[in-house]
């Protein structure tokens, strides 16, 4: 119960690696507040969670708009009086060849996953400053901040953003207390994956780690809540690879 009393905030929860780290933030006996845009299925994971005997609520949040965000962490707040942990994992995926890219395709996945992971920063960093916690945000990068493959440009621009916006957001908020941290999954076996499985090419993604096989969302969230535990407390500004040596090994 490593996280008891805590209160956490899980935006994209309902979806591959967010939902699981709910879960697991759950069960180590924090409260926590899952957002995602489907509202439906975030209150899916809440009742979930709820299930188990710990506390949980959900709320529909479009993380490209700052607006939603803020409410996401008033709503914890509200309910359970403190903010601790803010884990923005809410992120889209296009592929498509660059000559065939729309600038509003580009746009749309640097504002989910780029402008959106700010807008949890700003909305956390504001709440936490002002009640006087000492707390932990974590941002979603990924190997694609690290290495490029072909018909993501949007995708590798956005994490690359990502892995600068943490180290940047890190620095300004230290004073204040507040961890900004970022991890770097590789190949995750999550509902993201729907696009590659459907070109027939997850399985050569998966091959291109080490043990040669897609990651568990799980295991992903074993390092998300090492990252916010009191553990992690010397590590900051910095990303974390969850790579099963992804990086190393291309």
């Amino acid at each position: 119960m490593r996280f008891k009393d805590k209160v956490v905030v899980v935006f994209g929860g309902a979806g591959g690696i967010g939902r699981a780290s709910a879960a697991s933030f759950a069960a180590a006996g924090a409260k926590v507040v899952v957002a995602d845009i489907d509202g439906g299925s975030a209150g899916e994971v809440a009742q979930s969670i709820i299930a188990t005997g710990s506390a949980a609520t959900s709320i529909t949040a479009d993380v490209t708009l700052y607006a939603d965000t803020a409410g996401a962490i008033e709503h914890a707040v509200s309910r359970y009086g403190q903010i601790d942990v803010v884990f923005n994992c809410a992120g889209i995926v296009l592929r498509r060849p660059i000559l065939e890219h729309e600038p509003e395709d580009f746009e749309n996945v640097l504002r989910v996953n780029l402008v959106g992971s700010y807008n949890g920063i700003l909305a956390g960093a504001r709440a936490m400053h002002e009640l006087r916690i000492r707390g932990t945000i974590i941002n979603t990068a990924s190997v694609a901040s690290y290495v490029s493959t072909s018909g993501m440009i949007g995708y590798h621009a956005s994490k690359g953003g990502v892995r600068s916006l943490t180290q940047a957001a890190a620095l300004e908020l230290a004073p204040l207390g507040i961890r900004v941290v970022a991890i770097a999954p590789g190949v995750v076996d999550t509902p993201l994956m729907g696009a590659a499985r459907a070109a027939g090419i997850d399985r050569a993604l998966a091959r291109q780690q080490m043990r040669r096989r897609m990651i568990a969302p799980e295991r992903v969230a074993d390092v998300v809540l090492f990252l916010a535990s009191k553990e992690a407390d010397a590590i900051n500004g910095t990303v974390v690879l969850v790579d099963d040596g992804y990086v190393g090994f291309k």
